[in-house]
């Protein structure tokens, strides 16, 4: 009886098992243990095989929607510093409406990412890039998938109609629909922006400066030049949790010219614009400090995580941010885009 190995090449990883014949015993054999993918594929189907809705909640990506929240916080209590007043309906509604347009977009992501075979190609998926990956494992089929984004979508927009009702303003109709139609046609065709150079700066517009501005708007019912530069923060914080996301997805992306910055100019490049945007986020935040007394605490408290920053720059190496298992630098800037964005919410707070 030999040995033998499992795919990875591991240590010898068997058990013996009887077979029988004809209820005659005649020979041992090794039986291998399953990839703990799989494992976790099959505990994942038995696991939730009687509750549908608990994997529909979870294929949108619920953990990311701190990327809807952190601009919605950040312009609400900006309009709360200026106006001095709060509303917390219009609050509560556009953080729901955001969510659930962000959840659409996730799902529609991983379906139009499905039928362009690029989740399908990717060999390097990692738990902040890849896609869900849900309609891979068999675990949701792709009709489920997209009639889940479409309901997703559908409840945003509605939301979206009772804030237009309320507000009867025409600037919050528009911000609403360019956010759900970025969202949906961000990789769906014929549109695909994710797929034309552009996904990034789509990203850093419906994630930073559109919702920052509308959340202002909500609360100070007016429009005007303050909310622009933490508006821009945010949104490079969030362009820059795509663009580091981007780095393991490269081979996959170019395999079905997804024409992303990683893929058009090269990781050289692109790792070059990822420490660019950083500096350029606290350049914006000392100018801030300086224009507007009203953000000085807040263009303070972003300062104070130059560390983290420090540390993410350190963290993006051309030489690893493709390689598999390497994760690193997506960790340290999806965290700096929640605790920078935390930090201007509470500086806002304490004018």
């Amino acid at each position: 009886m030999h040995p033998v190995r499992n795919s990875r090449g591991d240590k010898n990883i068997w058990e013996e098992r009887k077979i029988f014949s004809n209820g005659v015993q005649s020979a041992r054999a090794p039986a291998l243990r399953e990839p703990k993918s799989a494992v976790k594929i099959k505990y994942m189907k038995s696991r939730f095989k009687n509750s549908k809705l608990i994997v529909l909640f979870l294929a949108s990506r619920p953990k990311f929607l701190v990327a809807s929240v952190a601009p919605v916080l950040v312009g609400s209590c900006l309009g709360y510093a200026t106006a001095g007043s709060f509303n917390w309906l219009l609050f509560v509604l556009a953080l729901l409406g955001i969510m659930a347009i962000h959840s659409g977009a996730n799902m529609a992501n991983d379906y139009f990412d499905h039928t362009s075979r690029n989740d399908w190609v990717n060999r390097n998926p990692t738990p902040f890039s890849g896609g869900r990956r849900y309609i891979q494992q068999g675990i949701l089929s792709p009709k489920a998938t997209l009639l889940t984004a479409l309901f997703f979508l559908i409840a945003g927009a509605a939301i979206g109609i009772v804030i237009f009702v309320l507000t009867q303003s025409v600037f919050i109709l528009i911000l609403g629909l360019i956010g759900l139609l970025g969202g949906f046609f961000y990789t769906a065709p014929p549109v695909q922006l994710g797929y034309r150079c552009v996904g990034e700066f789509v990203i850093a517009l419906l994630f930073g400066l559109l919702p920052v501005y509308g959340a202002y708007y909500l609360q100070a019912e007016t429009i005007d030049t303050i909310p622009l530069l933490p508006a821009a923060i945010v949104g490079i914080l969030i362009f820059l949790v795509i663009l580091v996301n981007e780095f393991p997805d490269v081979a996959a992306d170019a395999a079905v010219n997804k024409r992303t910055l990683v893929v058009r100019l090269g990781v050289p490049a692109a790792v070059w614009i990822y420490r660019t945007a950083f500096i350029t986020s606290f350049l914006i935040a000392a100018a801030a400090m300086l224009i507007y007394p009203l953000m000085f605490f807040a263009g303070l408290l972003y300062l104070i995580t130059l560390p983290i920053a420090v540390f993410a720059i350190k963290s993006a190496n051309k030489d690893d941010l493709a390689k598999p298992g390497q994760y690193r630098a997506s960790q340290t800037t999806v965290l700096l885009h929640a605790v920078g964005s935390l930090a201007l919410t509470l500086g806002f707070l304490f004018v």
